[in-house]
C-alpha cells in the first residue's frame, strides 16, 4: 500500500503561499469560473507565477474587471478574458476551437451547488453538465494544446460533497429517481474524481496527468441556494477564506511536489485517506469516486451524451 503525498501545507494555507517561489513564466492557464469565489483567487496566485492566465467565464464584463485587479495586484499584464458557458456545448466547442498553442495548467474551477432541478436544453441535469459533462468537453477539447505542453496538470475542485452519491450511470439526469439537489450535486461531484482518474490513465502518454481537490468550507456565490453564511451547516473554525480555499487548487496547479502524479484526491493541501463510509468530516475520498472501472464507464458515458449533444 503506497503512502500518501504529504506537503508543508495545510488547512491554514494560502494560496499565495503555496506558489510562493515558482516560477510560470512563460507557461499558460486556464482558470473557469474565475470571476468570483476561489476561482479569482487561484488565477490571481498563478498570475504571481508569471503565467499567462485565462478567466474562462460566463460573464466577461465581471472577468475584465477581476483581470483589471489581478495585474494591479501582481503586475502580471498577461490576463486574458474569454466566453465559456459550460451548460453550452456550443460555447465549449467555441473556446476550444479558438485556442492555440500549448496549455500547462487547466483549472477546472466553475461550479453550481445543491440548486433546483433544472434541465439543460440537451435534456442533462444541470449540475452534472455544468459540474462534470460541460468541463469534460473542455478538457477532451483542450487535449491537443494539453499534450503538447508535455507535462500539462487539470485541477479539478470536486467537494466532500461526493460522498453524497456515486455516479448513478443508469439515471444521471433523475429521469426516474425523484429530484434531489444534494444528490445531484454529490453524484456531480464523484463525476469529477472520476474524470481525473480515468484522464490520468487515458492521456499518461501525453505527460497529462489530472487531480481532484476538495478546497474546503468557503462562503461564496456558489452557496446562493443552500442557506449561505447563516445556514450554520459548517461550524466556524473549519471555514475558510477565499485565499486558503484556493490553496489547494494552486498546489495541484503548481508545486514540484506533484510532478507525474495524478489520479489523485486532495484535502487541505495533502492527499487524503480512502473511505468506505461517509467519513463525518470534510476529509476522506470515497472509494468509488477512484474506482477504475467506474472512470472508464463514466468516460464513455460523457461521450456518448456529448456526441448526442452534437
Amino acid at each position: 500500500m503506497r503512502a500518501l503525498i504529504r506537503t508543508p501545507f495545510g488547512f491554514a494555507s494560502t494560496a499565495a503561499e503555496v506558489a510562493a517561489g515558482i516560477d510560470l513564466t512563460g507557461r499558460r492557464a486556464v482558470v473557469t469560473g474565475a470571476s468570483s469565489g476561489i476561482g479569482v483567487e487561484t488565477a490571481r496566485a498563478l498570475a504571481g507565477t508569471g503565467a499567462e492566465v485565462t478567466l474562462a467565464v460566463r460573464d466577461t464584463a465581471a472577468g475584465e474587471r477581476v483581470a483589471k485587479d489581478i495585474t494591479g495586484s501582481t503586475g502580471n499584464r498577461a490576463l486574458r478574458v474569454a466566453r465559456l458557458d459550460l451548460t453550452d456545448p456550443a460555447s465549449v466547442a467555441e473556446f476550444t476551437a479558438a485556442w492555440q498553442g500549448p496549455l500547462h495548467v487547466l483549472v477546472n474551477n466553475a461550479g453550481v451547488m445543491a440548486c433546483p432541478e433544472q434541465h439543460t436544453p440537451q435534456g442533462r441535469e444541470l449540475q452534472f453538465a455544468t459540474n462534470h459533462l460541460g468541463h469534460f468537453a473542455l478538457a477532451t477539447g483542450l487535449h491537443t494544446a494539453l499534450a503538447a505542453d508535455g507535462a500539462a496538470r487539470i485541477v479539478v475542485v470536486s467537494s466532500t460533497g461526493h460522498q453524497s452519491s456515486p455516479v448513478v450511470f443508469d439515471d444521471v439526469d433523475f429521469a426516474f429517481r425523484a429530484y434531489d439537489p444534494w444528490l445531484a450535486y454529490g453524484q456531480s461531484k464523484t463525476a469529477n474524481v472520476l474524470f481525473a482518474v480515468e484522464a490520468t490513465r487515458r492521456w499518461a502518454d501525453d505527460g497529462i496527468t489530472a487531480n481532484a481537490l476538495m478546497p474546503g468550507a468557503i462562503y461564496t456565490n456558489l452557496q446562493r441556494h443552500t442557506g449561505g453564511k447563516g445556514s450554520g451547516k459548517v461550524p466556524a473554525e473549519l471555514i475558510k477564506t477565499t485565499e486558503q480555499g484556493a490553496a489547494t487548487s494552486v498546489l495541484l496547479a503548481t508545486s514540484p511536489l506533484l510532478e507525474g502524479i495524478g489520479g489523485r484526491y486532495f484535502v487541505d493541501c495533502n492527499e487524503t485517506e480512502t473511505v468506505d463510509r461517509r467519513s463525518g468530516t470534510l476529509g476522506g475520498v470515497a472509494r468509488y469516486a477512484l474506482d477504475p472501472d467506474n472512470a472508464r464507464r463514466l468516460w464513455a458515458l460523457s461521450e456518448k451524451l456529448l456526441a448526442g449533444a452534437a
